[in-house]
């Protein structure tokens, strides 16, 4: 999936990359879960294969490392003019998700994308 100007609508950083690569030594597949619940919004799950069902109206914004990564249709719906970025950040991870590595967890950060004006209402 790409944003409203072309881009990925997810990528993740060196360190996610690397931190997604020892999973994978220790996992046949993971992947990536971005809830709309109100209190981790920021903080993407990171579950095995079959951990977590993916519902009919989930969106999948893409790969990270070879590795799906799902958002809420809600959530989506809010952050569809946003690319995504998956990043590492210190500490344990909350829930149930993987750790990104030895006292670190993964942690989306966003970069708003410019809104392309919609022509099919007469606008420049």
């Amino acid at each position: 999936m790409k944003t409203s100007t072309g881009e990925p609508a997810v990528v993740a950083t060196p360190a996610a990359l690397e931190a997604i690569e020892k999973l994978l030594e220790k996992h046949d597949t993971i992947m990536f879960y971005q809830s709309g619940g109100c209190c981790d919004g920021s903080l993407p799950m990171c579950f095995g294969k079959d951990e977590f069902i993916i519902s009919e109206n989930d969106v999948l914004l893409g790969e990270v490392g070879g590795c799906p990564f799902y958002i809420d249709f809600r959530q989506y719906e809010v952050w569809k003019h946003t690319q995504l970025i998956l990043d590492v950040g210190e500490g344990y991870p909350e829930g149930f998700s993987l750790p990104a590595g030895e006292d670190s967890h993964f942690i989306t950060r966003s970069r708003v994308c410019a809104l392309q004006p919609d022509k099919s209402e007469g606008r420049p």
